[in-house]
């Protein structure tokens, strides 16, 4: 089982975005040699279109980022933005005016150079994913509910990874590096397996909602426990939720969540006992 839910299929890289970060330091350095001979409008020119074409890269990059993200679910919509192919328009716009202003070509031969630019970023970054990739109306959940429920059992995550950084125990850390590594599997199953949600969904909102909760909670006052008690609390908690959540996982791959509604309750209440939030 891979640590993360996602599954890496190596199709995007984001890394190739840096090389349209480099491509067009030809154009900064004409921006500080025409600055070194007091040539304002060389300056402009170049410097202009050395920004522009930086936008066009980092656009790029961002739109890599998310067809990544998106090739590495097997539920995903699409980004909502064009971001490669705003990057690619940005790119074409630099050529152009570079060809024109600063190289002395004539406007067609420009527009020549930039229509190249943007198909040359085309066919090297390839078009932005356009097509959802939807649930099958068997598993009687839409593809827009499995979308959130990831995102927030996500979004809990980040929240208890950032909150343990300012955690000074070593083993509470790592417990809810453990429980981290568990949400994600559980989190994975789901998407595995989305017929599943209906049931898991009240589960994964005690747990992640509760485990943050917590976190959070323990993370603020734990300087103020003199005696210990704060912390012997949240080590039960977290005992249980590591326990319940491994338990959670295992039955979803077996597809035996029938008992669950009573794990879910001996959680609950001993979340609301602890009084570590």
């Amino acid at each position: 089982m891979v640590r993360r839910y996602v599954r890496p299929d190596g199709k995007t890289r984001p890394g190739r975005g840096l090389l349209l970060l480099f491509l067009p330091l030809p154009a900064l350095f004409a921006a500080l040699a025409a600055l070194g001979q007091g040539q304002l409008s060389g300056v402009l020119v170049n410097a202009g279109t050395y920004s522009m074409f930086l936008v066009g890269a980092l656009l790029n990059r961002q739109g890599l980022r998310e067809e990544a993200e998106y090739h590495r679910r097997r539920v995903a919509n699409p980004p909502s933005i064009p971001w490669k192919g705003a990057g690619a328009g940005f790119v074409a716009l630099a050529t152009g005016l570079s060809a024109t202003l600063a190289g002395g070509y004539a406007w067609p031969l420009g527009v020549c150079f930039a229509v190249g630019a943007y198909f040359g970023c085309h066919l090297l970054y390839g078009p932005d994913p356009r097509q959802p990739k939807t649930v099958p109306a068997r598993y009687g959940v839409t593809t827009e509910e499995l979308v959130e429920a990831i995102a927030d059992g996500e979004r809990s995550i980040r929240a208890i990874e950032a909150s343990a950084q300012s955690i000074g125990n070593r083993e509470l850390r790592g417990r809810l590096q453990r429980i981290v590594q568990l949400a994600h599997r559980v989190l994975g199953a789901i998407e595995e397996r989305p017929r599943d949600l209906r049931r898991a969904r009240k589960f994964l909102t005690v747990y992640l909602e509760g485990a943050q909760r917590v976190t959070e909670g323990y993370a603020r006052s734990h300087t103020s426990d003199p005696d210990g008690v704060l912390e012997d609390n949240f080590r039960r908690v977290l005992v249980t939720i590591e326990d319940v959540f491994e338990e959670q996982h295992r039955k979803l791959l077996q597809n035996d969540l029938l008992d669950l509604d009573v794990q879910i309750e001996v959680l609950s209440t001993q979340l609301k006992r602890e009084g570590v939030a």
